[in-house]
């Protein structure tokens, strides 16, 4: 129970939540614009990331590569930005 509690906990859900809707958005659309990408990004994939999660902070490397691993996905959907 106390496990639940752990931030590490709250960030792999929140990842695996985020990484759900780019799933949704890869399958659906495809995204030739950058500026698409930004809107679909921080209007479906950011609330996610951002919603009661201090995503802005994590302090373990283990938390970082967990949310860094989300914006790696989501840059190679957009051809210009697959290689940043």
């Amino acid at each position: 129970m106390l496990d639940d509690l752990k931030p590490s906990v709250q960030y792999a859900k929140v990842t695996e939540r985020a990484m759900q809707v780019l799933g949704v958005i890869k399958r659906n659309l495809v995204l030739t614009d950058e500026a698409d990408f930004r809107l679909l990004f921080n209007s479906f994939v950011r609330p996610h990331l951002e919603y009661c999660v201090s995503f802005w902070s994590p302090y373990l490397v283990n938390d970082i590569e967990c949310l860094e691993k989300v914006q790696r996905r989501a840059t190679k959907l957009v051809q210009r930005l697959k290689y940043k």
